[in-house]
């Protein structure tokens, strides 16, 4: 078992997440006429998570980060441990996964065009969900997507158009409304921002806390992104080769890391300061009249 355990919440109220151990092996090809190598992607991983907090997941590429998002939102069943969602134990078997229980947990990709059919034009890409699970009729559904996209700072115009008409803040946008037209409670949050420009950025991240405050919304963010995760995280946990080696409040995390692996990758991280702005001129003006 990871040798982090952590509690969002305590007393009578279930948390709106909590897994327990849970792990996620893979078997990879190891060569001709050899045996097939086990490489274990998570190591087994236990928290809780309150309803309404944002626990942010960090650590560097390959970490695990992104196959545990998988098993949160049952793209991937865990090798072993527990999943429960708002009190109620998740059975991931293949079959065995609910509407009522798919319908609760909902994930936002890294990349807002890839994640979209280009096929489609946007009222589609919103009504299908509703299609798939309720039994709304066409103008209902429409009316739901229309409602969405003003949500998310968009408008009933956009309703006709196509993916490729819209810049990547918006695509993330529509995204982020496709994945809330079913309600969920849980958002998993898959570095989607990464893909944009900082300007982009804060604005969707904005988007993101104004969104949580309205509908009641818990997430789980995934980010290589320091600066990103001191924004927005009420807690964090840090992976390192697919286990959890630290968990905390967002000011636990940041302002004492407990872990060396933590030190190094909060050491590692370019500060956006004005001072650490001007060292890098003065360093590059030196370099350039030498």
């Amino acid at each position: 078992m990871s040798a982090v355990t952590a509690t969002g919440t305590t007393g009578a109220t279930a948390p709106m997440l909590e897994i327990r151990d849970i792990k996620r092996d893979y078997l990879v090809p190891s060569g001709f006429m050899k045996p097939e190598k086990v490489v274990h992607a998570v190591k087994g991983v236990s928290f809780s998570l309150a309803k309404g907090k944002t626990l942010a997941i960090v650590g560097e590429s390959g970490c695990g980060k992104s196959t545990l998002a998988r098993m949160l939102t049952f793209i991937d069943e865990p090798t072993g441990g527990e999943l429960f969602i708002d009190g109620q134990k998740v059975d991931t078997r293949p079959g065995h996964l609910t509407t009522e229980m798919r319908q609760k947990v909902q994930i936002v990709f890294q990349n807002p065009y890839g994640s979209l059919n280009p096929r489609q034009k946007i009222g589609d890409v919103l009504g299908e969900p509703l299609a798939i699970n309720t039994k709304m009729s066409s103008a209902e559904r429409r009316e739901r997507a229309n409602e969405m996209l003003i949500k998310v700072g968009l408008g009933p115009e956009h309703y006709n158009r196509y993916p490729h008409m819209f810049s990547g803040g918006q695509r993330q946008r529509i995204a982020i409304a496709r994945a809330l037209m079913l309600n969920p409670k849980l958002l998993v949050l898959d570095e989607p921002v990464s893909a944009l420009d900082l300007s982009v950025q804060a604005q969707v991240l904005n988007l993101l806390s104004d969104l949580q405050e309205e509908f009641g919304l818990t997430y789980v963010f995934i980010s290589h992104d320091l600066s990103v995760v001191r924004h927005i995280a009420d807690e964090v946990m840090v992976m390192y080769f697919g286990e959890a080696v630290e968990y905390g409040t967002r000011d636990e995390v940041f302002s004492n890391p407990s872990h060396s692996y933590t030190k190094t990758l909060f050491q590692a991280t370019p500060q956006a300061t004005v001072e650490s702005i001007r060292a890098r001129m003065a360093k590059r003006g030196k370099i350039a009249s030498a």
